[in-house]
């Protein structure tokens, strides 16, 4: 299994499930961070037509392109489901932002040889990493 760095290094675009347009929530401002230093966000939210300057989508299922990681802003409970929906469209690796743990959510992705990180900032561990893909 990669390391989170690794994870994030690797990836060139970002399914963001639970992604918001609220600027004060980290839903919002941690994807939005990731986009300026050069990866691709894409937005999975059945609220919004439009997010960070990119089609949102209502479920993984309805993005019609590969993405390289999947990040959960979703509650625990909702990430069972969000993994397994992960795994349905081949995304190679699963990241559950801080806060969010999961052990089915971990056990499914395993079973699907897929990459998981739970209980980690993605804008964090891109800042410690001094981590971009500009340029």
């Amino acid at each position: 299994m990669r390391t989170a760095q690794q994870i994030l290094a690797d990836s060139a675009v970002i399914a963001v499930v639970g992604a918001s347009r609220d600027p004060d929530k980290a839903a919002h401002s941690v994807p939005l961070q990731i986009q300026r230093h050069g990866w691709r966000i894409i937005p999975v939210n059945p609220s919004v037509e439009e997010l960070f300057g990119e089609r949102a989508y209502p479920t993984l299922a309805d993005i019609p392109h590969p993405v390289d990681l999947v990040n959960v802003f979703r509650p625990a409970a909702d990430a069972v489901q969000v993994v397994r929906d992960a795994a349905a469209i081949g995304a190679p690796a699963v990241w559950l932002q801080l806060g969010i743990v999961s052990a089915e959510a971990r056990r499914i992705a395993e079973a699907a040889g897929m990459d998981y990180v739970e209980d980690r900032c993605l804008a964090v561990e891109r800042a410690v990493g001094a981590l971009t893909r500009l340029g």
